[in-house]
């Protein structure tokens, strides 16, 4: 079936060749960065995390996400979701991709990747997250290719794919779960050293998958006429909806509990983040602030229903959306970890010119990724329709 991604329209060709373009870029910046070293990142010995993990972190989320589509749809058959569910299982594969590249790209010598198959340990909450990582990607490549095959037959999909569907709705749970024992597992880290990390990881995981897939929907109809379904994207939005009020509640739990005990090492890394510390700004004060106004004004446009189903309300609402978790997790939840460190000293971070290009890079494998998978699908439910 890729052989569908071989054709297309000159737009087509030209978004293909600028994301090859932008990959090109992003190689030659992690040549510089694999004879130099990480030195060339924004990265210090206080932060050791930096923008590539950030990335992974908010990526893992948007992956787990297809599990709204895959859990009513297969389990409840709820038939709304039948054109839009390919759609999520494909994003999930194009997202845990670039997951496992910003990976890559942290580790410096990609070869240290081979210690963790040639040294398994079972008691690192690492050696889990490459387990669910790539059992998930699998996961999802079997299950919506074959599925994607079987349609294109006018056949059922195969029963072998039943198993497979129902293990990767707790399965894309746990990948999002384990990532955020990565972070609580911690407790030389205040920020991180939560039992709420990982029911904050989900709820903001809900809500920016969605979101995502939101954008692709109304994008791909635009582009290509294929409708998802108005009665999906609704569905989607409700849950959105939900996502994102819980998001920013789980979020106000953290505060008053850190504010009312006033532990000082708890407090001092919110404190940074939304108001300085010592008297010293923080450079992401302004983002953070930005993503608080971003969740409050998506809430306002998505809550009354008639605004969620309205297109031209509904589409700025999801971009806030996408914003405001992209901030809190993309940014804040490593700025707000690692600094200040242990000792209340404040090492700023702030990604190199070179990081950027590399994370760019990373994006546009994944782009290219989706615009394949997508591409092909789109083209042969068209088919299907036509015929």
């Amino acid at each position: 079936m890729l052989e569908k991604a071989l054709k297309g329209e000159p737009r087509y060709w030209a978004w293909v060749v600028f994301l090859l373009v932008v990959i090109g870029a992003g190689f030659g910046a992690y040549l510089v960065q694999y004879t130099e070293g990480l030195t060339i990142t924004g990265m210090s010995r206080d932060v050791t995390w930096g923008f590539y993990i950030a990335q992974f972190t908010f990526l893992v989320g948007v992956a787990a996400s297809a599990v709204m589509l895959v859990l009513p749809y297969y389990l409840h058959h709820y038939k709304a979701f039948g054109r839009i569910t390919i759609l999520g299982e494909f994003l999930a594969i194009s997202a845990v991709t670039m997951c496992l590249l910003f990976i890559i790209v942290d580790l410096g010598r990609p070869m240290r990747l081979m210690n963790v198959l040639l040294h398994p340990t079972p008691n690192s909450i690492l050696f889990w997250d490459m387990v669910v990582l790539n059992g998930y990607l699998f996961i999802n490549l079997f299950v919506g290719w074959a599925a994607l095959g079987a349609e294109r037959k006018e056949l059922p999909p195969p029963k072998w794919t039943k198993p497979l569907i129902y293990l990767s709705i707790p399965w894309a749970v746990s990948i999002h779960t384990v990532t955020a024992f990565l972070y609580a597992g911690l407790p030389g880290r205040g920020f991180w050293l939560t039992a709420i990390m990982a029911p904050r990881f989900l709820a903001s995981a809900f809500a920016a998958g969605p979101a995502v897939l939101i954008m692709l929907a109304l994008l791909v109809k635009k582009l290509t006429k294929f409708d998802a379904g108005k009665e999906a994207i609704e569905s989607l939005a409700k849950i959105i909806t939900y996502a994102i009020i819980l998001h920013l509640f789980f979020f106000f739990l953290e505060v008053f509990t850190v504010a009312y005990s006033a532990i000082p090492g708890h407090l001092s890394h919110l404190q940074y983040l939304y108001f300085g510390l010592h008297g010293h700004p923080s450079n992401v004060m302004p983002l953070m602030w930005l993503a608080l106004c971003c969740g409050f004004t998506s809430i306002a446009l998505l809550i009354v229903p008639k605004w969620r189903q309205n297109h031209k309300i509904l589409l700025p609402a999801v971009i806030l959306v996408f914003i405001c978790t992209w901030i809190d997790k993309g940014i804040g939840m490593i700025s707000g970890g690692f600094v200040p460190n242990p000792l209340h000293e404040i090492t700023e971070y702030a990604p190199t010119g070179l990081e950027l290009m590399i994370t760019f890079g990373v994006y546009a494998v994944g782009a290219l990724v989706l615009t394949i998978l997508y591409k092909t699908a789109i083209t042969v439910k068209q088919y299907k329709e036509l015929t």
